[in-house]
C-alpha cells in the first residue's frame, strides 16, 4: 500500500513559528510518531511526504535518525493541502492502484488503523477513517450567531485520516476541482462533489489532529498512557522500542 502525508503546513494555530510537525511530543518531533505507525502497519510498504522546501532538511534528518525499514520519498508540496495532494499524487509511481493519505498532524494513529484502511480500500472506491460525533452540534448564523438547526447526532461522523482512494479515480478528482476551482479540506470532498461513494471505516478516539497547545498536551497524555500499558504488557515492539524517550 502506498501512504502520502501531507507535511506541508505551518505552526501558526499552535503558535510557532515553524511547522508543527517538527515541534517535540516525548523528545520526538510529531511527524516521528506517524511515520512509526506507517512503518509498524503490516499493509504499508511506500511512504511518501509531502513538504515545504525550507523543511526538506529537518524531515531528511529525521528519517534518518528512525533507520525506518521502508521506503521514504520526499515531495514538493504546493500553497494548499489540496495543492499537496495532488502533486503527492503525481509522485506515485505508475504501478500504484490504491492509496492512503494521512495528515502528519495526526501522530496516535496505530499501525493497526493503516492496516484497517489499507484492507478496506481494496473493496472500495474511497474512504475515510471516522467516529461518531458525541456532542449535539448546532448549526449557527454566522452573522446573528443565532442557532438555526440542531441535525441529527445519529448521523453526524467526525472525519479523521487515514483516507483512501483508487489513484486513478483520485487524480480525476483533483483535475476536475482544478478546472471548476473548487476549495476543499479533504480529499473525500473532492470525491463527493464528483458524486463518487465513500464509506466510513470505524477509526479511533485518540486519533486526534494536533493543531493547538492544547491537543499537544492532550497528545502527551495518550502517549505516556500507552507506553505505561506496553511497560505492563508488550503491544507493538517495533513501534516503540526504537526511541529513546526520557521519563516514560
Amino acid at each position: 500500500m502506498y501512504l502520502l502525508i501531507p507535511a506541508a503546513g505551518s505552526g501558526r494555530r499552535m503558535g510557532s513559528s515553524r511547522n508543527k510537525l517538527l515541534l517535540t511530543l516525548l523528545d520526538q518531533p510529531l511527524i516521528a510518531w506517524t511515520l512509526l505507525a506507517a512503518d509498524a502497519s503490516e499493509s504499508i510498504d511506500w511512504i511518501g511526504i509531502i513538504l515545504q522546501p525550507q523543511d526538506r532538511a529537518d524531515l531528511q534528518t529525521i528519517v534518518s535518525n528512525l533507520s525506518l525499514s521502508k521506503p521514504v520519498h520526499f515531495i514538493q508540496g504546493g500553497a494548499t493541502r489540496q495543492d499537496s495532494v495532488y502533486n503527492g499524487l503525481q509522485s506515485l509511481p505508475p504501478m500504484a492502484k490504491h492509496v492512503l493519505i494521512h495528515d502528519g498532524a495526526r501522530c496516535l494513529a496505530t499501525p493497526n488503523l493503516f492496516d484497517r484502511c489499507a484492507e478496506a480500500i481494496l473493496h472500495c472506491q474511497g474512504l475515510i477513517a471516522a467516529v461518531p460525533v458525541k456532542d449535539t452540534i448546532k448549526v449557527v448564523d454566522q452573522k446573528t450567531h443565532l442557532i438555526t438547526s440542531t441535525p441529527d447526532r445519529s448521523q453526524l461522523w467526525a472525519a479523521q485520516t487515514p483516507q483512501g482512494f483508487e489513484v486513478e479515480r483520485l487524480q480525476q478528482c483533483h483535475a476536475e476541482g482544478r478546472r471548476q476551482g473548487w476549495e476543499v479540506t479533504d480529499d473525500a470532498a473532492l470525491f463527493e462533489q464528483c458524486q463518487l461513494p465513500v464509506q466510513i471505516v470505524e477509526g479511533e478516539e485518540t486519533n486526534l489532529k494536533v493543531t493547538t497547545p492544547v491537543d499537544l498536551a492532550i497528545a502527551e497524555f495518550i502517549l505516556r498512557q500507552r507506553l505505561a500499558e506496553q511497560s505492563r504488557q508488550p503491544l507493538d515492539k517495533k513501534f516503540y522500542e526504537r526511541l529513546p524517550l526520557a521519563d516514560s
